[in-house]
């Protein structure tokens, strides 16, 4: 995971929390830090809700905005949900493999 993001674990486990998250990982070039490049790159999440909050666009909205305040940078937020279920096995696999845990 690249050092920007490792230093706001804690505040991100917060979001996550705050927002029904029951899982969050980091993938692509921030969690491999390869290529990955402070103040141009975007951070790229998946993310699984809390059944209750599976729904909510609101708190999808809201955590995705609360995400890029708090980096400093766009972020792409995804359901891991729908990359398990992608028919694009090479994406899938790909993302996948990169994924690290950061909540839940």
């Amino acid at each position: 995971m690249h050092p920007d993001l490792a230093v706001k674990q804690s505040e991100i486990r917060d979001l996550c929390r705050r927002y029904g998250v029951t899982r969050l990982e980091v993938f692509g070039s921030a969690a491999r830090g390869e290529g990955f490049q402070p103040g141009r790159s975007d951070a790229d999440f998946l993310v699984t809700f809390a059944p209750d909050r599976r729904d909510d666009l609101a708190a999808f909205a809201d955590l995705k905005d609360a995400l890029e305040a708090m980096l400093g940078r766009p972020v792409d937020l995804v359901e891991r949900e729908a990359v398990e279920s992608s028919r694009n096995f090479i994406r899938r696999r790909s993302i996948l493999a990169d994924a690290e845990r950061i909540h839940g």
